[in-house]
């Protein structure tokens, strides 16, 4: 009995060690999600005013550009999946890599070849453990992400839009990521980056009572929309990065307050179970003690007879 009591103990002892790792983990979550989330919302605005004006720029000029003009016969698209280096945010990266999987089958069967872009060491764990072909990877800097990490991001995808198919070119461009809802809804979404949908950016400015302005474009159309198209994937992946950023760390606060939660009611269970252990032990004592003692006493009466 005194063995399984000091096994109940030891388990105590290991549960709330752990609990105050999750309890740590899950306040340093939540100092990181209040900021990643005031630098969302100083991004968004940014994004969609840019992309309000390519918008513009599209609707406004005959240019044929990569940009705004979807090819023909579309055979080639690239996937950006943006995951998280660390793990420990319950669904989080499985929503993810699971989302980029159903845009990589559904694009397929349209008859596209798929150029799959990671970031996170998560997603290419994932990738490289089931022998999947990486286009290209990044890591280190998801949970943190920065503008710099943006540019470097954009710039092979930025490369494979601009270049014809024939030579290695995509012609569509779509990224994968989490869209930070509330500290309790993040939602794993897909979007197309390139070729930007005009009719429907002009259908939600419209619904929002937005008239897009008008430009005149100097030197041409075409020159306006090369000199955007860098700045707008640049800052969409952006916004995405960040987005992804605030929602892995709401997973993770939220992952570790339901651990912190279970092992407080894990030390419970086992602190219930030591003293019923300790109560029996004591009880076997005190029978051995009276059992011993009835004994004794038998004994010096036969004796004393």
């Amino acid at each position: 009995m005194g063995a399984q009591l000091r096994v109940y103990k030891r388990r105590i002892r290991s549960v709330t060690a752990t609990k105050k790792i999750t309890k740590a983990m899950e306040m340093i979550a939540a100092s990181r999600v209040v900021k990643a989330q005031r630098k969302v919302a100083a991004s968004t605005p940014y994004a969609q005013e840019l992309t309000r004006a390519v918008t513009a720029v599209g609707t406004g000029s005959n240019t044929r550009h990569p940009l705004t003009t979807e090819a023909e016969n579309p055979s080639r698209a690239a996937v950006l999946l943006l995951t998280s280096d660390r793990g420990l945010a319950g669904a989080f990266n499985s929503n993810a890599i699971k989302a980029a999987e159903q845009l990589t089958t559904r694009l397929e069967r349209e008859g596209k070849q798929v150029d799959t872009y990671i970031v996170g060491r998560r997603g290419v764990a994932h990738y490289n453990f089931r022998e999947r072909t990486i286009s290209e990877s990044w890591t280190g800097f998801t949970d943190e992400p920065v503008y710099g990490d943006a540019k470097l991001v954009a710039a092979p995808l930025i490369e494979s839009i601009e270049k014809d198919t024939a030579d290695g070119g995509v012609d569509e461009l779509h990224i994968v990521y989490t869209e930070f809802v509330s500290m309790m809804t993040q939602t794993a979404v897909d979007a197309r980056l390139l070729p930007l949908r005009l009719d429907e950016v002009a259908t939600e400015s419209g619904a929002k009572g937005e008239i897009l302005p008008l430009y005149d474009f100097e030197p041409s159309g075409e020159d306006v929309l090369d000199a955007l198209l860098p700045r707008y994937v640049e800052s969409r992946i952006y916004n995405a990065l960040l987005q992804s950023a605030a929602s892995k760390h709401a997973a993770t606060r939220r992952a570790m307050k339901s651990a912190t939660d279970n092992a407080g009611e894990l030390i419970n269970t086992l602190s219930r179970l030591a003293n019923a252990a300790r109560q029996a032990e004591i009880t076997q004592e005190i029978s051995e003690i009276v059992g011993g003692a009835s004994a004794l006493a038998d004994a010096t009466a036969g004796s004393d007879n």
